[in-house]
Formats: C-alpha cells, structure tokens, sequence
C-alpha cells in the first residue's frame, strides 16, 4: 500500500486555536481524519514536532522507504540549513506545504531554507494545500512508479 506521511513543525500543534483569523479554526487531527476518509488508498501518517532533532529523525526514518513526505516546516522553513540537508539525503520525494503564503507575509519569512531541497511547493492554499500535495505526489511521483 502507498505510504505518505505528512511532518508538521512548531506550533501547528496548535492550528484551530492559533491565530484562527491566519490559520482557520481547525485542527489538523480534524483535518487528517477528513484526508483519511478521502485517500483510503493511501496509508496516511502524521507527525508534529516542535523540536528540530525530532524532525530531522523522522525525516531520516522514514525518508527512504515511504512512497512520499508533506513537509510543513513552519517557522524552521526561514532557520534550518539541517532540514533543508536532511530533505537532499533522503530519496523520498518531499513536498513543502505552507498554510499562508509565506512571501506576502513578514519579511524575515521570505527567508525559505527548503525551497531548493523539495520538489514542490504548495504556498498559501490553508489545510487544503495537504490534500495537493497527496495529489501532486500521486500524480507525479507514486502513479508513475506503479
């Protein structure tokens, strides 16, 4: 069965209470039920960290035999040099999701440290970015294996 997993950074453990006006008022375990539900063809992992190592060690554990990786770094996007070398050494294929669009917000995240390590870019879509990138990666990567 496909594997895709979907790897949230800091603060998303907080989406539908932080900043609703920015991220909506819902949470990305609703979410991830209602991806669930639509893609049961795909066995569909989540994981949320707030701690840079942690994320580098899923990346690391699942980057060479998962069929695609959903990368929301957060605010590790405009910092980590670390995540963006991890994404180049896995081979799995790794989309970047960003609920806002990054470059019509504060300056400091125009900044974007992954840009060139992922294949994609999904920006500014909210929580249905995640359901085009489980499309793109079925798309232009897992349907084209098979």
């Amino acid at each position: 069965m496909i594997q895709i997993i979907i790897i949230n950074g800091p603060n998303l453990n907080l989406l539908g209470r932080r900043q609703p006006e920015l991220y909506g008022n819902v949470s990305f375990e609703e979410y991830f039920v209602e991806l669930e539900k639509e893609f049961k063809d795909i066995n569909l992992h989540y994981y949320q960290s707030n701690h840079e190592g942690d994320i580098l060690d899923k990346l690391h554990a699942v980057g060479f035999r998962y069929d695609g990786i959903i990368l929301n770094a957060g605010g590790y996007t405009h910092t980590s040099v670390a995540i963006a070398d991890a994404i180049r050494a896995i081979t799995s294929p790794v989309i970047e999701v960003h609920l806002t669009n990054i470059y019509e917000r504060e300056q400091y995240r125009h900044n974007n440290y992954i840009k060139d390590a992922v294949e994609h870019a999904i920006i500014g879509k909210g929580l249905g970015g995640y359901r085009e990138a489980i499309i793109y990666l079925k798309d232009n990567f897992i349907n084209k294996s098979i």
